[in-house]
């Protein structure tokens, strides 16, 4: 369904043409499967541009430095990083509501977001475990990153009439974090004296971030920096009225979610994790050189990235076992006792959906190999 005429998008495009962006190879719609992204309003040739966004349109931390902001992260030390300085923009801009310059931007952004950080914890409980893991670390280095910024937030009161500290929540800071880590383009490491040393690689790239993922297609993304624009070109043919796709890059599903905060259907990359602990449960128990064996299998890299994939166990995992077995966990009954989780449970259990069918379709493989062996 075509979005076009909703009043967000006309005032989008309107902002947008004010910066001197011209498209008419792309609209916004709503597609099944995939929610709001980017149409094609034309066929699209391999090799075709398919967005060039202007310079002055990125959101990077120029703009920051250059707004009302610049003077207080010039003078803060020691020198905020690159992404504390997008997220302090993006906050302050979302509080500055009609005032903001990049109101038309703020609007179209997700009110709220699904990484696991933003999941509630019994719902990442419902995590496989490597990837409950991970979730649980990025929490805390989200939290860790809202404390050490307080005192930044601090010295920004001058700018506002009410308490920084109600601005500059720890949900406003993470859906900012957010908006940061699952939209922002690459550009190449830029240094200023202002920031920290950490690497300035992020900008928001309005219109442009609607298109989704799918790991079946390829583009070229790149900044140019003879037409000082953020290009995409097609390696693909899509079309008219096709939703047009990007690659976010060759990751499983546990990378996406964790990431991007969904899951990718019949993902090609998509692999099953096995852990150290599943790895030691299905050994034999009476083995007495148990230990030995599983020191030997750390000591040659064979007990990390144990995976099975959709054509069956990988080289790695076949080196490390004789059998395995693996049994998913069950998220289904709870969608009747937590109607107010649903939308978080349903991610989780397509997650576990996805990783069930690579699973069969290792155990057929298995069963394939066992049968031309007898």
């Amino acid at each position: 369904m075509n979005e076009s005429h909703k009043s967000e998008f006309i005032e989008l495009r309107k902002w947008l043409k004010a910066r001197k962006f011209q498209d008419s190879n792309l609209a916004p719609a709503c597609f099944p499967g995939t929610g709001r992204g980017l149409m094609s309003q034309t066929s699209l040739q391999e090799g075709q541009m398919i967005i060039s966004l202007p310079e002055s349109c990125l959101l990077t931390t120029d703009t920051v430095i250059r707004s009302y902001l610049g003077a207080y992260i010039t003078k803060w030390k020691p020198p905020p990083s690159p992404l504390l300085a997008l997220c302090t923009f993006l906050v302050s801009e979302k509080h500055a509501g009609d005032r903001s310059l990049w109101k038309p931007y703020l609007e179209i952004l997700p009110k709220a977001y699904t990484c696991p950080v933003c999941l509630e914890p019994e719902v990442v409980n419902l995590l496989p475990k490597s990837l409950k893991a991970k979730a649980e670390e990025q929490r805390a280095h989200v939290q860790e990153f809202f404390a050490s910024s307080r005192d930044f937030f601090s010295s920004l009161q001058p700018l506002f009439v009410e308490a920084v500290d109600s601005i500059f929540s720890y949900s406003a800071l993470l859906w900012a974090w957010c908006t940061v880590n699952t939209r922002a383009v690459y550009l190449r490491p830029r240094q200023r004296e202002c920031l920290s040393a950490e690497p300035d690689t992020c900008a928001l790239a309005p219109y442009l971030d609607l298109l989704n993922h799918s790991p079946r297609v390829q583009v070229k993304a790149a900044f140019n920096e003879e037409t000082h624009s953020y290009e995409i070109r097609t390696t693909s043919r899509w079309r008219k009225h096709e939703e047009v796709f990007i690659c976010y890059g060759p990751h499983d599903n546990q990378r996406l979610f964790l990431e991007y905060g969904f899951v990718s259907v019949h993902n090609p990359h998509a692999c099953v994790y096995v852990s150290r602990e599943i790895l030691v449960k299905y050994l034999p128990s009476r083995d007495k050189q148990m230990d030995k064996k599983i020191s030997i299998l750390k000591d040659h890299g064979y007990i990390e990235n144990l995976t099975f994939g959709w054509d069956g166990p990988s080289w790695r995992l076949l080196t490390a076992l004789k059998l395995l077995c693996l049994e998913a966990e069950k998220v289904s009954h709870m969608k009747d006792e937590k109607e107010a989780l649903i939308n978080q449970l349903t991610l989780v259990e397509s997650l576990w959906t996805e990783e069930l069918k690579i699973l069969r379709a290792s155990a057929k493989t298995l069963h394939s190999l066992q049968t031309a062996f007898t």
